[in-house]
């Protein structure tokens, strides 16, 4: 299949040729930038027939021992050791599983990783296997946040578009969460799901302590929006970073701007917001930016609801933000 070229190192993390000056305990210490390269090349070996098949045909394959007749996915056996070592044959194996266990969820990825997050890493017992294959999982509803994928949960296999035969080129979402058309269907292509066709939370009819409330939460946001625009620490955090977000709450919105290195808040909608944050009380918002909690662990507590699952990489960089503010005054 035809795919875009990328390198193995994305270029965003290849950092410029130069120095800075790091400052701690009063003392200055010259941080140059360096590189050590390490670049190879591995075979996929004996599972090469179950990679080429995710790649090329987008199917999944086990090993079937035909004297007991278990059923191993990923094919890791070519001889089943139950058995005098007999050999095994291949099969292809069903699209839907059950997940074997509640998957742990990664907001905080490596370099490696970070394209991913947040996502969920689990087990899953695919139909006509007898063993777990281990996958990522996301959620079409928004951000990943716990309960949403657990032990027992019905799962659909997803392949992406672009595949190079790695195990990442498929993951799975809530067969819930899909039209029985999608369920049914053997590879399944991410571009076939509408990610963006998200249900925002249901919010309250505001009364007026909530209007109040939201006034008083605004007044402060605008403030220390106000002081990160005037840190040069803080702007650091989000240079060359570019997202409109439109923020709501029970007594009311607004927009948060963030354009390479400068951020400022506005009273209104959004046309076509980058993704939208809602907030029940917007004091959980205002606490966040101003340091006295982090907003991402509102949003793993389901404090805060995004509409798109990477972006919770700018709710880091807010926090960021609020972190380096708070260290400029010292």
């Amino acid at each position: 299949m035809v795919k875009k070229k990328e390198k193995v190192i994305p270029i965003e993390l290849i950092p410029d040729v130069g120095s800075h000056v790091l400052t701690i305990d009063k003392k200055d210490y010259l941080i140059a930038n360096d590189a050590m390269y390490t670049f190879y090349q591995r075979s996929k070996g004996e599972f090469s027939e179950f990679f080429l098949a995710l790649r090329d045909k987008k199917k999944i394959l086990g090993c079937k021992c035909p004297k007991c007749g278990l059923v191993r996915c990923p094919p890791y056996l070519t001889h089943c050791y139950d058995c005098d070592f007999v050999a095994t044959k291949t099969v292809e194996l069903g699209q839907v599983g059950t997940m074997l266990s509640t998957p742990p969820i990664t907001y905080f990825a490596n370099s490696l990783f970070l394209k991913m997050a947040p996502y969920g890493r689990g087990r899953v017992v695919l139909e006509g296997a007898d063993t777990a294959l281990a996958v990522n999982v996301y959620t079409t509803t928004g951000i990943l946040a716990p309960g949403i994928i657990k032990k027992g949960t019905k799962v659909k296999v997803v392949f992406r578009n672009d595949r190079t035969g790695n195990i990442s080129d498929i993951f799975c979402v809530p067969a819930s969460e899909l039209t029985k058309a999608q369920v049914a269907k053997k590879g399944l292509l991410a571009s076939e799901i509408n990610w963006e066709a998200v249900v925002e939370p249901t919010l309250p009819k505001a009364t007026a302590k909530d209007t109040a409330a939201y006034e008083k939460a605004l007044k402060e946001i605008k403030s220390v929006i106000k002081l990160m625009n005037s840190t040069e620490r803080s702007r650091k955090d989000i240079a060359g970073w570019k997202r409109d977000i439109q923020v709501k709450t029970t007594g009311g919105q607004f927009a948060i701007i963030i354009n390479n290195g400068d951020i400022k808040v506005e009273e209104k909608k959004v046309s076509k917001p980058d993704f939208v944050l809602v907030a029940k009380d917007p004091k959980t918002l205002a606490d966040g930016l101003a340091y006295r909690g982090a907003l991402t662990d509102s949003v793993i507590m389901k404090r805060l609801w995004l509409s798109k699952n990477m972006e919770f990489t700018t709710i880091f960089k807010l926090d960021r933000m609020a972190r380096s503010v708070k260290r400029s005054k010292k």
